[in-house]
């Protein structure tokens, strides 16, 4: 096969996608009192369990989407925590679907309907494999290349971040290349498994493992898997064989949306750095509309922070 060919359909990547990816991107920065850990790293505990229970990949692909495009407008205010509050069952349905609807805007009318299809009902997943926590916490390398030092931005973002966010990524990104939607999740979710062994050295250690890279991944890898029970552990390792190259619709699309995450990571932390005043106060509005706005101003006109 011709190396072109996967090299001209990255050109069907979708970038009305991009504002939403970088929404997605936040959720690895998302922090709740008395909960452990980002709101991304709870979502792929709870997948992972919900794999090693034997659940549809379906499914899985499915509720972790709706649970990341609702927490891009909610946050950490899920179901479990807006029912404590008081809010009416129904009513906590109703703002959880309005806020999936907000955030899937961007896609298409097919995608759409697949996230608004039901739901099967949440297996017993007894527990969560080991390699997860150690995912989470295992952080990421940031830039290397041999020779030079680290460019790590911290926080630097875990293992298990990284994995959910390149699945919720994948399966958004799939239809651009007509790719297996839970295929291109469950690689994604797994493309990292060797890293609950490994210490993430970037580049720079790839290049001086040399011949010794591909074996130790494997062997490391394997080491995960046997925490899983046999048809689980099936379905992951196939759904792996996606992840060599960008031969195939599922490859597009898993490393499409890998390369975007990588480069979104960075790019949050520029953005970031970069940031003016007068974006802040008058486009994300941070002292917004209310009773009280009118002498809010007042006081930041004073003291000269207003925009």
């Amino acid at each position: 096969m011709s190396v072109a060919m996967p090299v001209e359909s990255g050109g069907r990547a979708p970038p009305d996608l991009l504002p939403l990816l970088r929404m997605l991107g936040d959720l690895k920065r998302i922090r709740s009192a008395g909960r452990e850990g980002s709101l991304a790293a709870r979502i792929f505990a709870t997948a992972w369990a919900d794999v090693a229970a034997g659940a549809a990949v379906a499914d899985v692909a499915r509720r972790s989407l709706r649970t990341c495009l609702a927490a891009t407008q909610l946050g950490d205010l899920d179901a479990a925590v807006l029912r404590e509050a008081g809010i009416p069952v129904a009513e906590v349905g109703r703002i959880g679907d309005t806020a999936v609807a907000m955030a899937a805007a961007p896609l298409d009318a097919s995608m759409r309907q697949w996230l608004s299809g039901p739901l099967a009902a949440a297996v017993d997943t007894g527990m969560t494999p080991s390699f997860v926590a150690r995912l989470a916490a295992q952080p990421r390398a940031g830039a290397t290349s041999p020779g030079r030092g680290r460019l790590v931005l911290e926080p630097p973002e875990n293992h298990a971040e990284h994995c959910m966010l390149v699945a919720a990524y994948g399966v958004l990104l799939a239809p651009a290349w007509g790719a297996h939607a839970e295929t291109v999740f469950l690689a994604a979710l797994a493309h990292h498994l060797h890293n609950a062994l490994l210490p993430d050295a970037g580049f720079a250690g790839e290049v001086l493992l040399g011949e010794w890279l591909q074996p130790a991944m494997v062997r490391a890898t394997d080491i995960a898997l046997a925490e899983l029970a046999p048809a689980p552990r099936a379905a992951v390792a196939a759904a792996c064989r996606i992840l060599p190259d960008a031969a195939t619709p599922e490859g597009r699309a898993f490393h499409a949306a890998d390369t975007l995450d990588r480069v979104l990571q960075v790019e949050h932390h520029l953005r970031a750095s970069g940031t003016r005043m007068e974006f802040v106060l008058r486009e994300m509005e941070l002292v917004h509309a209310g009773p009280v706005k009118p002498f809010q101003d007042a006081v930041l006109a004073r003291m000269g922070l207003s925009a």
